[in-house]
């Protein structure tokens, strides 16, 4: 992998990852080249996953490796891994409760207007094209709020284009909501290849490649203490000094 995740936070319950962007979440039939997050946690906790009872070894904690929930491919940012299958299945309660806060940053195209805001409309899987979503008619509730942080004033491949700097804050979490509802409002996240156009993400790549979105703080609720603690993960370098 390019870039290794970096522990931020672990205690006997739980292990708190920063996800790069460009690698995979999860294994699958689709990722037997390369290298997943899974692979490397599974590293990491070979000693503790060993121990791990038989009859536990059917379970989703066993065979996701304790990793609750995920992000895209392109996405960095912060991953809870559960190390029992009681603080698993806790966590994955609270995502189900709705009880995680996640806010998420992102830069799009064009100067979003209201500054604040909200976006609802129901995001499903396209019928002509399986590996994408969009708005479609009979799909999943989805519901995006947002909050502009920044107007910004680039000359970008010798022209002039105007930049918006997001916060966002997903109430639901279908797959692709974001980077779909985002599309639909008609600002598609930079270099967003699978939503923003193959020449436009192509452009943008050359300015900064692999930058669609990140997970930015995130608070949840200790499975063990109930306690609600907190964490951040800092921009991309190469983000940050874009926006700055």
């Amino acid at each position: 992998m390019d870039e290794e995740p970096r522990i931020i936070f672990e205690n006997e319950e739980l292990m708190v990852l920063e996800k790069p962007a460009g690698l995979t979440v999860n294994r699958s039939d689709t990722t037997k080249d390369e290298e997943t997050l899974q692979d490397w946690v599974e590293e990491k906790i070979k000693d503790q996953r060993s121990k791990i009872k038989a009859e536990e070894r059917e379970t989703d904690f066993y065979k996701r490796a304790g990793i609750v929930h995920r992000l895209d491919k392109e996405t960095s940012g912060i991953i809870l891994v559960a190390k029992t299958k009681t603080a698993f299945e806790n966590l994955q309660g609270q995502f189900k409760e709705r009880s995680v806060e996640k806010v998420y940053v992102a830069l799009v195209h064009g100067e979003v207007a209201p500054r604040d805001g909200e976006i609802n409309v129901p995001v499903g899987r396209l019928s002509w094209n399986r590996k994408r979503f969009g708005v479609v008619a009979g799909g999943r509730e989805a519901v995006t709020k947002y909050h502009t942080l920044n107007i910004l004033h680039k000359t970008l491949n010798k022209k002039e284009e105007v930049l918006t700097f997001l916060e966002l804050y997903p109430k639901t979490g279908r797959t692709h909501q974001i980077r779909v509802h985002l599309k639909y409002f008609g600002h598609p996240i930079f270099s967003d290849h699978l939503y923003g156009g193959r020449k436009q993400a192509r452009d943008d790549r050359k300015i900064l490649p692999r930058t669609r979105r990140f997970l930015f703080p995130y608070s949840f609720f200790d499975p063990k203490s109930g306690q609600k603690i907190s964490f951040e993960s800092k921009l991309p370098k190469n983000l940050h000094d874009f926006i700055s």
